[in-house]
Order: C-alpha cells, then structure tokens, then sequence
C-alpha cells in the first residue's frame, strides 16, 4: 500500500480565497467520466471539455419547468436534520439551545431547489445515509455561519443551498465505492474526485446557470488556498466558497466515515482545521468564525484568539488517503 501526501490533513478539503465573488480565471475541465443524471441519463459524455460554450449550452439545454420546492419541507429533511444536530455532541457547541436558532432556520427554510435536485437527496437517504447526513449538518453549519455574516457578506437563500448540493456530484460515484471500507483503490479514488466535476455539471444544468453559487461550491469545495487541492490545483478567490470548505471539512471530521471507525472529536477536528491555516491551505478568517461560533461566548471572529496548540489524538484505523497500488481500472 501506499499513502498520499495526508490522510487527515486531505479529508474534506478545500480551495479558498478572499472576494466573496467568482474567480474569473479561465478553467477548462475535461470530463474523465461521463455525467449522468439521476434518472440515468447522459448531460456529457467522457472527454467533454468543460468550456464557457458548452457549459452555457447545457445550462440553456434544461427546458424543463421543474417544480420549486421548500428543502426544509421535503419529505423527512426537517426532522432527519433536527435529529443529526441534536445527537451529536459537537453540534450541541454550535446550536446549544434549538437546533434552528439566531434567525438560522429562516435562512434555511427559504432555500427553494428543483425537485430533481431534492430526489437526489432521497437518493443519498435511501441509498448511502453518511453523505446525506454530512451534506445536511454541512448545510446548517454553513448557514449557521453565514447568518452570523449577513451584515459582512452579500448572502441569500441561493447561497444557503450551497450546504446541501456541495456533494451532489456523488451520485455519479458508484455506491460500492462510496460505502467502502477499506482503502481505495487509485482508479476508485479518481471516480470519487471526479463528484466535484460532476456537481459542477449536474447544478450548471437543474440551476440553468454555470455562475451560481452553488455549481462553483460543487465544482470548488475539494481546492485549496495553496493550490494543493482538486479538480485543478487552482487558488480560488471566494471567501464564501471558503467557508463552505472549511464547513465540509469539520464535518468529514466529526461524523462518522466508513473508512474510519471512531469520529474525531470536536478539539482535535478544530486543531487539525487549524494545522491547515497554518500551512496556508485555508485561510485564517474561516478558521475564526468556525472557532467563534464553537466557543459558548460567541466572541466576535475579528477577536477571537485560536490557540496553536495540538493536544488532540486523531481516531486510528483511518483508511482514507490510503490506496492499494493494484493497477486495476474503475468499476463500471
């Protein structure tokens, strides 16, 4: 076997800047994979080179009029997130009185999405329960934060979806890897990397915009500050991606992983986060308001003083960023 460069250091990760707006680079993916929506349908087919001109194509190819649905009133969402928040611990930190308060559950409750979207969230439900809980505690976190933003940054309810639809690209990973326990093999890893394109193109198409925030969350969240991350090793330059980042990656931490037996606990997933701004591949601001909110004074993130110190002791048995040097090809 061989290890990437961390194992825990990588999980979650992100790419990171500072403008809140779109980074305006010229990128230009090419699809491994294909992309197929839920209902099996192809959007692209492998080799497809993700340019300004095809991605305004598909995003004016959705003729559909699908209907607009509530997120926090489709099917058991409200009561599976109320659930997740409250059972565990570390949640507790962040929402100590109700799971919905500050004013947090109007900013998620008026989150409207395309029912396709939403039978996506069915599909991880029904199908692979550790993404669709990390996808809606990502969602309240994110929202949680933002709402404690609103008079910095120009948020809405289109930028809350951002939490939920960050890993919707999963749906294109097979199941067998995403529930798989012991360490990947490369060709499998690649599949798993390849979400991030495939949430890119999925949002680009149900939002019928390549620009909206949440298909640049999907496309972005796996890149780092430092140019260390995925689909392109770009440095992203959006503090709101940013924070949708570093919310994913706290979150990867403390829930539970098939690929790990025991959780990180709450300090030592704050450390490690924190190990990353170190390091340069997050940036310090996100890393304060995640450590302001967790603390029971609330102190104000321009204030609040993050120490550097690592007493924390990461779980063992973690497999990911593990591989088995096999050669084989990805599963169908």
């Amino acid at each position: 076997m061989g290890r990437s460069e961390s194992a825990d250091v990588i999980e979650g990760g992100a790419r990171l800047g500072e403008s809140g707006k779109s980074n305006k680079i010229q990128r230009e993916l090419d699809l491994r994979y294909g992309v197929n929506a839920l209902d099996g349908r192809q959007l692209l087919p492998a080799g497809t080179r993700l340019d300004g001109d095809v991605m305004e194509r598909l995003a004016c190819s959705a003729t559909t009029q699908w209907q607009q649905v509530s997120l926090l009133e489709y099917g058991t969402v409200r009561a599976d997130l109320r659930h997740h928040l409250t059972s565990d611990g570390a949640y507790r930190n962040f929402f100590p009185d109700t799971v919905m308060s500050k004013g947090v559950e109007a900013l998620m409750a008026a989150v409207m999405l395309p029912l396709p979207v939403l039978e996506c969230l069915s599909f991880f439900r029904d199908n692979d329960h550790y993404t669709y809980r990390h996808v809606l505690t990502v969602f309240a976190l994110y929202s949680l934060l933002a709402h404690d933003m609103r008079e910095e940054m120009d948020t809405s309810s289109l930028d809350m979806a951002a939490g939920p639809l960050h890993d919707i690209g999963k749906i294109c990973v097979p199941l067998s890897i995403l529930r798989k326990r012991t360490p990947l093999q490369r060709a499998e890893r690649d599949l798993v990397e390849h979400h991030a394109v495939a949430g890119y193109v999925l949002l680009t198409y149900y939002l019928r915009d390549s620009e909206s925030f949440a298909a640049r969350v999907a496309r972005d969240h796996h890149e780092r500050r430092d140019g260390s991350g995925y689909p392109l090793g770009i440095r992203l330059e959006d503090s709101q991606v940013e924070m949708v980042a570093v919310c994913d990656i706290y979150d990867a931490l403390i829930n539970p992983r098939p690929y790990r037996k025991e959780n990180f606990d709450n300090r030592t997933a704050l450390e490690l986060i924190t190990g990353l701004a170190e390091k340069g591949s997050v940036g310090w601001n996100s890393v304060r308001r995640l450590v302001a909110a967790n603390r029971r004074d609330r102190p104000q993130p321009d204030a609040c003083v993050v120490s550097l110190e690592k007493r924390g002791t990461p779980p063992a048995e973690n497999s990911y960023g593990i591989f088995q040097e096999d050669g084989s090809e990805p599963p169908e």
